[in-house]
């Protein structure tokens, strides 16, 4: 590029648009921009493909089926009659597919075959119909490269028939030749594409490996698909086909299952969106699943497997599902292995979940013992949906399951059998008081599991009248039985000794009267204590600074609470005990078997006070041990 010095304008006359100054003012020309084209290194493109985009190899026979169908769809747009078959043929580390597709010219071969990115269904009066093909991104062909190092394509045009065959031939360093063919080269339109295997890669072109993939990817194909002439589209699809009845469809249905998914499913729930395209079939797991377990299901996308691991097919609530379908409204990504998250994907999830949704319904009105059978299994799933659907929770009321002082029952039958609902929020708060509650008669809900503390609170919304309460430990110790005074009275410097032992760990003592009578103490611990001890350990670890922030904070929460049942033989004869000392370490003890037998976490502090609490009684023990040898001894010698 050379460039000649201009001359100067006169001062008077301003820059051309488009012309910079120099310093003195005067505009200097630019020259005109130079046109040059990217350059694509084949290899490195194909090991983009292999290692980045696509997740297997296998997809290279995915890419040829959607181009062999897309070509035929293409010519049976201009002629309905015309053939609509695909033939593959393996050996000799080859694989031959032959279509009856549209075919190419030998312009068509350089301006679609040799761009990279071009696609024969971007064209123009194409793109308008472009729903009715399967491949819009043009890199198809490329992922042969995936797996040969040569690519051969014979083809003829239906388009223009008086033009002759025409060749393109590549290879993996992306050189390619285009010549044209002899009339008898081929006499029909169409295309051939002939794969030669890379090195090491020859098992993927192996005719039992092509068979399997053809039938795992193209089995729902509208076309007449053979792997060596043995067919692979299985039409109609299974969920569309007629059966003799409903238990010869289940039973059908079932197979299908095991075949795709490897198990028995304990239903099935038929998925049908007419306005989004979408045909299918929900299977319901026989086995419960995690919330957290990503769900995987099929897409097909008119009849070629889109992806396997379609996650965000359906609501996170349906995760003990999982479904095949086929489409012909999603979207792809690039490559063709996921779904495009778009207001359509979106529309179709809601679709879906409203046919599961009423599934549950249906159920619940007509067939209780299957719902029954199902709950058992998934009712995280379906309280995970109730909690968003009241509808669906009112519904859902008579069956669900849930963790109660009265054993498992459903929350309308514990509602109909206790005036108040009674809940705890976690489920060591459950275990502290269901032995106690029970005893009086209080029916107190778990809600420490996943959902329920939120089905609880929603109980009013849906059952009005229901009154639903929080369980404190003031809640408890007031249905407790109170002492007599004149023995709490007499118990002064028994409790007194109590308190001064558990005041540091910032818990207080009470005694109550209750059953049963082998439970001698009662530890009593809500959220909110928890939460003020927290802050005050946290206060007395901190320098000056946060210790006043947190200091600021303190308030005005019940502290945890230590309730020792007076009608239990053991509290008995400790709170007789003349030590004041001992005393200490006997209710130290009774507070560390409280938070065990609560199977509540334990704080340093609790361990360090187990350990000492157990080292004081052996050493009292092994102490009284000795005087009393000693005293027996005493006594032996006056006897001598």
């Amino acid at each position: 590029m050379t460039s000649q010095t201009p001359e100067t304008p006169q001062p008077s006359e301003p820059p051309r648009h488009g012309q910079a100054p120099y310093a003195d003012g005067a505009a200097v020309p630019r020259e005109p921009a130079t046109s040059h084209t990217f350059q694509v290194d084949l290899r490195g493109l194909v090991d983009l493909l292999s290692h980045h985009l696509y997740s297997s190899p296998r997809v290279y026979l995915r890419e040829l089926l959607q181009n062999a169908v897309d070509a035929i769809t293409a010519r049976r747009t201009e002629d309905s009659g015309a053939p609509a078959r695909v033939e593959l043929f393996c050996g000799d580390g080859a694989l031959r597919i032959e279509d009856s597709g549209v075919g190419l010219t030998e312009a068509d071969v350089h301006q679609l075959l040799a761009t990279i990115g071009r696609s024969s269904k971007r064209g123009e009066g194409i793109e308008s119909a472009r729903s009715g093909f399967l491949g819009q991104f043009g890199i198809g062909l490329l992922a042969c490269f995936v797996v040969a190092d040569r690519i051969q394509v014979v083809s003829r045009s239906a388009r223009t028939p008086w033009a002759p065959p025409v060749e393109w031939t590549a290879a993996g360093d992306g050189s390619y030749t285009v010549r044209t063919l002899p009339d008898d080269a081929r006499a029909e339109p169409g295309t051939t594409v002939r794969l030669t295997a890379r090195r090491g890669c020859e098992e993927w072109l192996d005719g039992t490996r092509v068979l399997s993939l053809a039938r795992d990817v193209g089995a729902l194909l509208p076309y007449d698909i053979r792997v060596d002439g043995v067919a692979v589209t299985e039409l109609p699809a299974p969920w569309d086909r007629a059966y003799p009845s409903p238990a010869g469809r289940r039973v059908a249905l079932a197979g299908h299952c095991r075949e795709l998914f490897g198990f028995s499913p304990l239903d099935s729930i038929d998925l049908d969106v007419p306005l989004a395209g979408v045909r299918g079939v929900a299977y319901v797991l026989p086995t419960a699943v995690s919330p957290a377990q990503r769900a995987r299901h099929r897409v097909h996308l008119r009849g070629m497997l889109l992806t396997e691991q379609a996650g965000q097919l359906l609501p996170d609530w349906a995760f003990f599902v999982r479904c095949v379908l086929d489409t012909d409204s999603l979207r792809p990504t690039a490559s063709r292995e996921s779904l495009y998250e778009d207001e359509t994907l979106a529309a179709v999830r809601e679709a879906l979940g409203e046919r599961i949704r009423a599934w549950l319904t249906g159920l619940a009105a007509g067939d209780p013992e299957r719902l029954a059978a199902f709950l058992a299994v998934h009712h995280l799933g379906v309280k995970s949906l109730a909690r968003h659907d009241r509808e669906m929770l009112r519904t859902m009321l008579p069956w669900l399951p849930f963790e109660t002082t009265d054993g498992q029952v459903s929350l309308e039958e514990f509602a109909q059998r206790h005036p108040v609902v009674h809940f705890t929020r976690s489920v060591e708060e459950f275990r502290q008081v269901a032995p106690i509650a029970s005893a009086q008669g209080v029916g107190v809900v778990n809600g420490g599991y996943t959902y329920d503390c939120d089905l609880v609170e929603a109980l009013p919304g849906v059952r009005p009248g229901t009154v639903v309460e929080e369980l404190d430990s003031d809640t408890v110790t007031a249905h407790l039985d109170a002492v007599d005074a004149a023995e709490e009275l007499a118990l002064g410097g028994f409790l007194a000794a109590a308190r001064a032992a558990l005041d540091p760990l910032g818990c207080d003592v009470a005694l109550r009267a209750f059953h049963p009578l082998s439970v001698p103490a009662l530890h009593l611990d809500d959220r909110a204590a928890r939460h003020e001890r927290a802050r005050a350990e946290a206060e007395a670890g901190s320098d000056d600074l946060w210790a006043g922030i947190l200091g600021s904070l303190r308030g005005s929460a019940p502290r945890a609470k230590l309730v020792l049942n007076h009608l239990n033989p053991l509290v008995r004869r400790i709170g007789s005990l003349p030590d004041p000392a001992l005393v200490g370490t006997a209710v130290e003890s009774l507070y560390g078997q409280a938070l065990l037998m609560a199977q509540r976490p334990l704080r340093p502090t609790d361990s360090a006070l187990l350990n000492r609490a157990f080292m004081g009684l052996l050493e009292w023990a092994t102490h009284a041990e000795h005087r009393g040898a000693g005293d027996r001894r005493e006594q032996g010698g006056d006897g001598r």
